[in-house]
């Protein structure tokens, strides 16, 4: 039996057999949170790529035929927060709430992945603090 592949390893993979109109986008916002923290590693989970910080992930591309959504959460187990309000505060406004800490952001195109370079950098930072 081969050994288990390491979390890039299996993002690798992912990126080698992909077929998609956004790959290129999707590698674009993969180098923008991996570069926003050292600490940031990666793996699969859920069927794509999976961010995590500490163990536990934090931001998971869900890949649709026309788009990509990442969402932003604080790992597969539920954690309390009652009561603490957003997780973050979102100046950029890009954020859309499912939960109190649990939101999602959606790119539909490379161009928009570059124009929301400095706003995503920021969000993966506060998230990565406030979910630590």
């Amino acid at each position: 039996m081969p050994p288990k592949k390491t979390g890039p390893e299996q993002v690798a993979d992912f990126f080698a057999t992909l077929d998609h109109p956004l790959k290129t986008a999707m590698k674009k916002v993969r180098e923008i949170i991996l570069s926003s923290d050292d600490s940031i590693t990666e793996q699969i989970k859920w069927k794509g790529p999976s961010f995590c910080y500490n163990g536990d992930d934090r931001v998971t591309f869900n890949v649709r035929d026309s788009f990509i959504l990442l969402i932003f959460h604080r790992g597969a187990k539920v954690k309390d927060s009652t009561g603490r309000g957003r997780l973050i505060d979102d100046p950029t406004g890009l954020l859309e709430w499912i939960t109190d800490d649990r939101a999602t952001l959606k790119f539909t195109s490379e161009h928009e992945v570059d124009q929301k370079r400095p706003d995503l950098t920021k969000i993966v930072r506060q998230w990565i603090a406030a979910a630590g």
